[in-house]
């Protein structure tokens, strides 16, 4: 107190102005640095999204200087936020995206998450004897995710093509939105809300394990993949619009080399790593996602680029739905890859 009594009081505030000037600047790179980039998705814990849930917990937005920040939706609300300028980037199914775009919405897909879809179709265990076929479940409830008015989510579609592949006339078909979380999916079923459900995992095998359901279809299973036209469709990605693209490159690019970065980190490490990493309470759904991670080896894209292999499949797919209006659409028509690149 003495030494600083005895300092002149003029030298003394430029001194404080000074030390706080470079306070300021030292902490000024490091905030500047964390850009915070919103993405809406179907989740959390969903087996073909799970790419985004672990990205921060592994440290790869960080890694690109940004803070990915999950937005947790249902279905078809994805694209809505996105259309709706709520966020400016979005992971819904593909072919949704597709169906939004042939409507004259403004979707660009700028990176994949998946290597193969994962799409069951389960049906309540007491129909067992009743329900033997997907032609079996004509004018019965089939419970989808939740489509917007702009778009119907690609379990929709999916339902929708395996139903009338197997016969169901369009008058028919009875689909119905359940949304996609456990809660909402079990209560439908346990209720009797719906017959049966189309949905991608963890939950239709926590849900058979959990006695409520059998399998009836499982994209996974060649025999019947066989009859989907376009089986091996892109099933999620990363879109956003053309406006964010022309005002915001640097912001996409960052994304998606977070995306890249965490789908090479999945290929490197086995399924027990990843469920650990994301630390998950519940061992209930630690249990499920590890079975789902194990019985799927080739749920994610390795490297994060566009397969020609996959865009032709996608494009088979998305004209059998019949979802594209008058005009035909190409997935290659509405992707920006600049930045996630092309292979065979």
């Amino acid at each position: 107190m003495r030494l600083l009594q005895s300092c002149p009081r003029r030298s003394f505030r430029p001194l404080t102005a000074r030390l706080f000037l470079l306070a300021l600047l030292l902490t000024a790179g490091p905030l500047s640095a964390q850009e915070r980039v919103t993405v809406a998705y179907p989740g959390p814990l969903n087996i073909p999204l799970l790419p985004l849930d672990l990205a921060a917990r592994i440290g790869a937005d960080k890694a690109e200087g940004i803070v990915l920040v999950p937005r947790h939706v249902s279905g078809g609300v994805a694209l809505q936020d996105l259309e709706t300028r709520n966020v400016d980037f979005a992971a819904p199914g593909v072919p949704a995206a597709m169906s939004a775009r042939a409507r004259g919405g403004d979707v660009v897909v700028i990176a994949p998450l998946n290597d193969l879809p994962v799409y069951v179709l389960a049906v309540r265990g007491e129909l067992r004897g009743e329900v033997r076929r997907p032609r079996d479940l004509a004018g019965r409830k089939v419970g989808v995710t939740t489509s917007s008015r702009s778009a119907r989510t690609t379990s929709h579609q999916v339902a929708e093509l395996v139903l009338r592949g197997d016969g169901v006339p369009p008058e028919q078909l009875r689909i119905v939105a359940i949304g996609q979380s456990w809660e909402e999916q079990s209560a439908a079923l346990r209720s009797g809300a719906v017959d049966a459900i189309l949905g991608f995992e963890p939950f239709p095998s926590r849900l058979r394990d959990a006695g409520l359901v059998y399998f009836l279809f499982d994209l996974a299973d060649p025999a019947d993949a066989a009859k989907l036209p376009g089986a091996g469709f892109l099933l999620a990605g990363l879109v956003t619009r053309a406006d964010v693209l022309r005002q915001a490159p640097g912001r996409a690019e960052k994304l998606v080399a977070v995306l890249r970065r965490t789908l090479q980190w999945i290929a490197g490490h086995t399924p027990e790593q990843i469920v650990e990493a994301l630390e998950i309470p519940d061992a209930e759904t630690r249990a499920a996602l590890l079975k789902a991670l194990r019985r799927y080896p080739r749920l994610y894209s390795p490297d994060g680029r566009f397969a020609a292999r996959q865009i032709a499949e996608t494009d088979h797919f998305f004209a059998a739905v019949g979802d594209g209006g008058a005009q035909p659409l190409s997935l290659d028509a509405m992707l920006d890859a600049r930045w996630a690149g092309h292979k065979p």
